[in-house]
């Protein structure tokens, strides 16, 4: 993270963290960190000011699962694009998921994601894969990788098919206290059984049944999502269940929280906005992996996040070179860009508090990456300035070629939406500015 060499003060915004809501005055030192908060009596004094007035200050965003695809795909996304399309979308914290080529599945490779973040607009956060190359066959090294401050490790849009390999990861992970300085890693799951979901290429369904793609069956979410419930009670290591989209895989995540289980769960903003309908268009933008589902399925992952059963919305930020989407829908690659619109999509489609929603987007993520030291902690002195000043009322357009990422795989062109980053803090440095990042 960087500092700068001016305070900032941020004035007239309504404060919103995990120890409540208050109108206050922030002043960020040019050392990096919160110098001090106040009320509109506390006279606070910078060498420049941003207004935050009608404005939420937040504590940063977090995404749990972002595709950088640097190194190996940069035609499609680099560290420092990606990076500046989060600062805009108000995080100051990516995670970066694995599936890079060469994969981040050794030190190597994972120390020079770790370079090239050092520029980047946003904390790069590496992830690390479960197995080498991401195939499933053996154990990468998890101890080494969790030694160079990996916290989250998953083979991401690969699930881990063998039983035994993947609870031997689990009982491994429970030991890495001695190569983490104490603090415990997750391993994150891509719940799909491959020999239900192989040669299938959208939610099966009505919506299948009529277009005549083959479709996924839910089976293969659900059953994963059950095995691994049951490796986290069995061995008590910490699982994370990545974009959950099925009915029945909240109902097994929200039955496994009530035993007290180590488990936790994401949704992205694609799989509460938008159903298995769209594919009709035969449009690849709406190709994702897991599929878009039913409104069934929807209802339910909404339901998810309103009562807690579902920690986090991250955005599974998938860019895709524009030829690489127009291939025909069985051959396109799935993904879909999310970084800018995330919060405008859950404000407008969620009925939660603005409390809530940024917990979900702040600091129940961080904790799960095992940065809450960093990120999503309270607004408070002496805390990183790592902090997002939205407007959770302006409407915009959404055009995705206006973004930041090198591609425009946007679902949600010509979309109206609300709410709206105006700036973003990242270690002390203003980022983004009036809506316009700074560098």
């Amino acid at each position: 993270m960087s500092s700068t060499n001016q305070t900032t003060l941020i004035r007239g915004g309504t404060v919103v963290d995990a120890t409540g809501t208050r109108r206050a005055d922030v002043l960020v030192g040019a050392d990096g960190l919160i110098e001090a908060v106040g009320d509109e009596n506390a006279d606070l004094r910078g060498d420049r000011t941003i207004d935050a007035g009608d404005c939420v200050v937040s504590p940063g965003f977090v995404d749990l699962h972002t595709h950088l695809r640097e190194p190996g795909k940069e035609e499609a996304e680099t560290i420092e694009t990606g990076s500046r399309g989060g600062a805009l979308g108000g995080f100051t914290a990516l995670v970066a998921m694995p599936n890079t080529t060469p994969p981040m599945d050794s030190v190597g490779v994972v120390r020079d994601v770790i370079e090239l973040g050092k520029t980047a607009l946003t904390d790069i956060i590496p992830s690390a894969a479960i197995t080498v190359g991401r195939a499933g066959q053996e154990l990468a090294p998890m101890a080494e990788l969790a030694e160079l401050g990996v916290r989250i490790f998953t083979d991401d849009g690969t699930g881990v098919q063998d039983d035994l390999l993947m609870k031997r990861a689990l009982e491994y992970s429970v030991g890495m206290a001695p190569f983490t300085g104490g603090a415990s890693v997750a391993l994150a799951q891509h719940c799909e059984v491959n020999s239900l979901s192989a040669g299938t290429f959208m939610h099966e369904g009505e919506w299948s049944s009529r277009l005549g793609i083959p479709g996924q069956p839910s089976e293969a979410e659900d059953l994963m999502v059950m095995r691994d419930i049951a490796f986290a009670r069995s061995t008590g290591a910490r699982v994370h269940f990545q974009h959950l989209s099925t009915a029945g895989a909240v109902a097994l995540v929200r039955a496994a929280k009530a035993e007290g289980l180590p488990v936790s769960a994401e949704a992205t903003t694609h799989h509460f906005t938008l159903t298995d309908a769209a594919c009709a268009s035969f449009d690849t933008v709406f190709k994702v992996h897991p599929p878009l589902r039913a409104d069934s399925d929807v209802a339910a992952v909404k339901a998810g996040l309103l009562d807690g059963t579902i920690d986090a919305i991250a955005t599974d930020h998938a860019p895709h070179c524009a030829h690489d989407k127009e291939q025909p829908f069985d051959a396109a690659p799935p993904g879909m860009i999310g970084l800018e619109t995330a919060l405008a999509l859950a404000l407008t489609e969620l009925d939660l508090p603005v409390e809530k929603l940024v917990g979900l987007m702040s600091w129940r993520p961080a904790e799960i990456a095992g940065i809450a030291d960093t990120h999503g902690g309270p607004i408070a002195a002496g805390r990183p300035a790592n902090i997002t000043v939205f407007d959770p009322n302006e409407t915009w357009t959404i055009d995705g070629a206006s973004f930041a990422s090198k591609s425009s795989n946007c679902p949600y062109e010509g979309h109206e939406v609300r709410g709206k980053v105006r700036h973003t803090i990242f270690g002390g440095e203003t980022v983004v500015l009036d809506q316009e990042a700074t560098r």
